[in-house]
């Protein structure tokens, strides 16, 4: 039986980097799929802490929100830094991901047709706070020597941007390396070749 369970539409949305994450650390996990109709019905919501998916299931214990995911596996899989420092660090550059992610999602859910232009145009001065710490830090990762959840974070993140705009990387050379980096690990690779990742849309309205 797989250790990890995740309750989910069919989409990558908010599940993304907790998959890519748990394929590359060599983990299996089972997926429960819920179909909008059925989420509606409302009893399953009933059941969720904050009224919402996705759910994550480590054996006994349930989980809501998916940067708490992405922590929990960080913390059991070596993927939250050396020390105290690091991780602190980490936690921070996983709330600047976060942040773009939201905004992110907020042009994908609510301004894509008015709002689509303006936001790659703008996406520079966001993506250039992250290319400064990977050129900084020389090991190809976000803090560190070792690939922490932040990594997988970001790198779904820029995954999700290079579908929208597939030249957003071309002028920051520490990102576009950072994303060759992980694309090129087996298991990453394998992941995001399988028919099981492909076949999910990026965002739940279809557009990308």
């Amino acid at each position: 039986m797989a250790p990890y369970t995740i309750t989910y539409f069919a989409v990558r949305g908010r599940c993304g980097a907790t998959r890519i994450m748990l394929a590359d650390q060599g983990q299996e996990w089972k997926e429960i799929v819920v179909s909008f109709e059925d989420w509606m019905k409302g009893d399953l919501k009933k059941t969720c802490v904050f009224g919402q998916l996705p759910k994550f299931e480590d054996g006994g214990l349930t989980l809501f929100q998916s940067n708490t995911f992405l922590r929990h596996l960080g913390r059991k899989h070596g993927a939250y830094g050396k020390n105290d420092c690091e991780a602190a660090q980490i936690d921070m550059f996983n709330d600047g991901v976060e942040d773009l992610r939201t905004k992110y999602l907020n042009m994908i859910y609510q301004e894509y047709e008015t709002g689509k232009d303006a936001y790659i145009k703008d996406l520079p001065n966001h993506l250039c706070k992250f290319e400064a710490v990977l050129a900084k830090n020389k090991s190809g990762f976000l803090v560190g020597d070792s690939i922490s959840f932040a990594d997988y974070s970001l790198f779904e993140v820029l995954l999700n941007h290079l579908v929208l705009s597939p030249t957003c990387l071309d002028s920051l050379p520490a990102l576009k390396s950072f994303v060759d980096t992980l694309s090129a690990r087996p298991k990453i690779k394998a992941f995001l070749d399988s028919e099981d990742y492909k076949k999910l849309p990026i965002n739940g309205n279809g557009k990308q």
